[in-house]
């Protein structure tokens, strides 16, 4: 069977999807040596891959990532994706919208629909453009892919989809996130990021969804109790500058610090430094940082909306992400209590064992497959 797929997000995109995708691809490739791949990627990639296996080809049209999706969506006639790739049994898309096909059989993945359930935290030309193009996926797609039961339930309730055409397929996390006790590993990255006092972690992109305003106003009532820095890791999405005005309105300058976007390689030796990861969100699909802080051994506390009440399944202490005093109550409870929060690593550890890439994988296989028959 020949299968194409998109493979835009896993070599142009650093975020959330990129790595989803980076993990699901990698995975893909060492669980399947029997299916035929077409990896249709633009000209100009951000992330390399590893080699790969003889049954896996890159398709690269003489396009950038941002006229790639000029032909396939705003074209009057748009190009079908079997232009780039040649003819395909299936062709999967992992990130919200389908391009224009001939004959291949449509699978589509749905992350979240935070578009529509938090409009407010969206950019305007990105809501504008996913509810043109999602609604419109989801009704060609054979199978629509979510990364949760939470966003199954928001594909049946806000799209109408059916739910015998949604199937979860959870994402999984890569073996780097792991316990690590390599002391000089530990020390070069604490000295190459300036790391000299005890800190709490959030990650993810700063826009208004990741909620990091209210984060801020709770990290501030911890100031005179505890010594710790708040660090961030993520690029500036949209709709940012209130975080950075909140840091100069607080008097935060000293006790917050932005490291931007960070590569896998110092990633998850930051997770093992970091006394707590902190995740405020007010909606994800999944929500990738916590399981990583979790296979890292960092106690997590995280908001109790949206999936992330599946992704930790008690492991973790939740609070309501509007409720300033009970995230600072909940960042207290943990860090003033060594026990609790070893506890809390204890839990984090054997909860994600239950997320595999390789399983992942394996399902998605299975799901091609029996599209075949």
């Amino acid at each position: 069977m020949r299968i194409g797929i998109d493979a835009t997000p896993a070599f142009c995109q650093g975020a959330g999807i990129g790595r989803y995708s980076r993990g699901l691809l990698r995975s893909l490739a060492a669980v399947d040596h029997q299916n035929e791949y077409r990896l249709l990627r633009p000209r100009q990639v951000r992330f390399a891959l590893p080699p790969w296996p003889a049954n896996f080809e890159e398709r690269v049209p003489w396009f950038s990532e941002r006229n790639l999706a000029i032909v396939w969506h705003h074209l009057r006639v748009p190009l079908p994706a079997e232009v780039f790739t040649g003819a395909v049994d299936i062709f999967y898309s992992p990130d919200f919208v389908l391009p224009p096909l001939r004959r291949a059989r449509p699978i589509v993945t749905v992350h979240d629909l935070s578009f529509l359930v938090q409009p407010e935290c969206a950019e305007a030309n990105l809501r504008t453009y996913l509810n043109r193009t999602v609604p419109k996926a989801v009704r060609r797609a054979q199978l629509v892919l979510a990364d949760s039961v939470n966003t199954k339930n928001d594909l049946a309730r806000l799209l109408g989809v059916p739910e015998e055409r949604i199937v979860v397929v959870y994402p999984g996390v890569e073996d780097a996130y792991c316990p690590i006790d390599d002391e000089a590993r530990r020390t070069e990255v604490a000295q190459k990021l300036r790391l000299d006092r005890p800190f709490l972690l959030t990650v993810g992109t700063l826009e208004p969804r990741k909620n990091l305003v209210r984060l801020l106003e709770a990290f501030h009532k911890l100031t005179q109790t505890f010594p710790h820095e708040l660090i961030v890791v993520g690029r500036p999405g949209w709709m940012y500058r209130e975080i950075y005005q909140t840091v100069g309105r607080l008097g935060l300058h000293s006790r917050v610090r932005f490291l931007g976007f960070l590569g896998e390689e110092d990633l998850p030796v930051l997770y093992n430094l970091a006394d707590l990861f902190v995740f405020p969100s007010l909606y994800e699909g999944f929500g990738l940082p916590p399981l990583e802080a979790m296979a890292c051994g960092t106690p997590v506390v995280c908001s109790n909306t949206s999936s992330l009440p599946e992704v930790v399944d008690g492991a973790a202490l939740q609070f309501d992400p509007r409720d300033v005093e009970g995230m600072a109550a909940a960042m207290e409870e943990a860090l003033g209590n060594p026990g609790r929060r070893q506890e809390m690593a204890a839990r984090g550890r054997q909860q994600a064992t239950r997320f595999s890439w390789q399983r992942s994988a394996e399902q998605l296989v299975s799901l091609f497959e029996g599209m075949e028959s």
